[in-house]
């Protein structure tokens, strides 16, 4: 009879490849962090004598995040705007597209559905000429508008398609209910589709928000005002003029990802919830 004792240290035994290879993983995806961080704090003389390992904490050059944060802080709110805008409208249009499409059926709209289908298989960069010239004949070229209408038209066809197969699981005795008590398309939708479907949507707000903030083809051929710029673009352009002060380059980088990772952990919970409503669907 093998002793409690036993019985753990032959699950560690077990465990021991999945853990090592877990913790691999993990070490390999941070260390861009821990290159960023210790780097940021460092000047040209102590980059080039050690570039892989951390210096002592009295040779830090903290003047670094001081620059970055000057230089990178409007390229942020430029992004935030850009980011927050784009995803809000977004997200309402597909609200209401996907229960169009999840509650009622009409003429065309199974070719509709279908056509949506379709766009989804076009790459992107695929149409970056035409959308070039449209916006140049709309007057919409070096504006963040244009960044945003693109964001919100870019964004329609994934979030419909999530959220019409979230919208045609909710029972219609619910709908029916709300019809009886006079509700319209309007009220069903907040009162019945928004509540059911939160944490997709919550989910999908976060997805559309990381990709608006990372967008980095659009911006740089569509901005040409530094005032203008976000972050994706006023990095590349930090790192040609800059190319030489690594750890003020790495400092701007760092602050610039800060959002992003606070997000991300603010936000971790919703994400999953999300995600596991979309498994039990099926």
């Amino acid at each position: 009879m093998t002793s409690p004792k036993d019985n753990k240290s032959q699950i560690w035994k077990k465990d021991l490849p999945k853990h090592t290879f877990i913790l691999l993983v993990l070490l390999l995806e941070l260390f861009p962090l821990y290159m960023m961080l210790q780097i940021s704090v460092k000047n040209n003389v102590t980059f080039n004598a050690n570039q892989w390992l951390p210096i002592t904490p009295d040779k830090w050059e903290w003047g670094n995040f001081v620059f970055g944060y000057n230089l990178i802080m409007p390229y942020v709110a430029n992004t935030v705007f850009v980011a927050v805008t784009g995803t809000v409208f977004t997200l309402v249009f597909a609200v209401f597209a996907a229960y169009f499409f999840a509650r009622y059926k009409m003429p065309l709209s199974g070719f509709l559905w279908a056509v949506f289908l379709l766009i989804m298989l076009i790459p992107g960069v695929a149409n970056i000429v035409p959308l070039f010239v449209l916006l140049k004949n709309m007057n919409l070229l070096n504006t963040l508008w244009a960044l945003i209408i693109v964001g919100i038209a870019g964004g329609q066809v994934f979030a419909i398609f999530i959220l019409r197969n979230f919208i045609e699981d909710i029972p219609k005795d619910l709908f029916e209910a709300a019809e009886i008590d006079g509700a319209s398309h309007l009220q069903q939708v907040i009162n019945v589709v928004l509540p059911m479907c939160a944490p997709i949507i919550g989910t999908l707000f976060i997805l559309e928000f990381l990709g608006k903030w990372n967008d980095f083809l659009l911006p740089l051929i569509v901005l040409r005002d530094q005032d203008l710029f976000t972050i994706g673009v006023g990095l590349i352009y930090l790192d040609g003029e800059y190319n030489k002060d690594y750890g003020k380059i790495m400092a701007a980088f760092f602050i610039a990802s800060l959002p992003l990772i606070i997000i991300f952990m603010f936000t971790m919970k919703l994400f999953v919830k999300g995600l596991s409503a979309g498994a039990l669907k099926g």
